[in-house]
């Protein structure tokens, strides 16, 4: 039913991860294979292709569902829908902002310090080249295919990079003195297969089971049981977020809990609990969180 297209390269092996995660096993020949199959009724077609490439093939209708950023969706201008994130900038936690970056020791401090005919080089020319308009600044923008900040300052006077941290532009020499936008992974669908009701529904079921096994990122499953005179001392150790099961044992005056809480921190929470009174104590891992 859906021709779906996913990332090579950076954002490949925590989509893949994702997809495992949700019950939809990606499955082809070898790693430079651009074919694939997903043993799902509701997939019929899986390719991979460049990232910056996926936003204007999914706008084509050459493919129903794709992954890319936010930053190739506004560098392509794709009119194409968002079923929502699915992760961070390469699919992790962090965000991918696309920041303009001088040589430090330069007296520009923001883009409006800018003089016209400025020669910038980035992978991401139309976004530049946007705002830079917006900003009233008459640049040469020229395009990058690689190791855009060794450019500066014998080639050009500026970067528009994509940076998480910006540690790898303070090590190059440089500043950032904006950001033009930040970036996410995003799930995105044709418009005119999502106005399909049966290539809707099949999009919204892929959706919960992706979601599912995102919100399970990070967290784990605690059961454990509780002498009854002692579960409010445990039940004021779990964490505030946590809304624990509490069932009554069939024999004896204990308590068994259930709850759902971050993997973060686990390692002191766990002697906590046992030091207040629990007993029994299981930590299981989740596959998916459905709300």
């Amino acid at each position: 039913m859906l021709a779906i297209v996913l990332p090579k390269g950076s954002l490949e092996k925590q989509v893949l991860e994702l997809f495992s995660a949700a019950d939809l096993h990606v499955v082809r020949g070898g790693e430079r294979d651009y074919s694939a199959r997903v043993d799902d009724p509701r997939i019929d077609r899986v390719r991979f292709l460049r990232p910056q490439e996926i936003p204007t093939y999914v706008e084509q209708g050459i493919f129903d569902l794709g992954i890319s950023g936010r930053d190739w969706v506004s560098e392509t201008g794709a009119d194409v829908v968002s079923l929502g994130e699915i992760g961070g900038g390469r699919a992790g936690e962090a965000v991918v902002s696309v920041v303009l970056a001088v040589p430090k020791e330069s007296p520009w401090n923001a883009v409006s310090d800018l003089p016209d005919g400025v020669r910038i080089s980035t992978e991401m020319p139309e976004t530049a080249r946007r705002f830079l308009e917006e900003h009233g600044v008459k640049a040469k923008v020229f395009t990058s295919h690689g190791a855009t900040e060794a450019k500066i300052p014998d080639i050009v006077d500026a970067i528009v990079d994509l940076t998480e941290t910006g540690s790898s532009l303070r090590k190059a020499g440089l500043k950032i003195i904006a950001t033009l936008l930040t970036s996410r992974t995003e799930l995105l669908a044709n418009r005119e297969a999502y106005e399909d009701p049966d290539k809707r529904a099949a999009m919204d079921d892929l959706v919960v089971l992706l979601q599912g096994a995102l919100r399970a990122r990070g967290h784990v499953l605690l059961k454990l049981n509780v002498p009854a005179e002692q579960l409010e001392e445990v039940l004021a150790v779990l964490p505030a977020m946590a809304s624990p099961t509490v069932m009554a044992l069939a024999a004896g005056d204990m308590r068994a809990l259930e709850t759902v809480v971050p993997k973060k921190g686990i390692n002191t929470l766990i002697p906590s609990l046992k030091a207040a009174g629990a007993r029994d104590l299981l930590e299981l891992p989740i596959a998916k969180i459905v709300e």
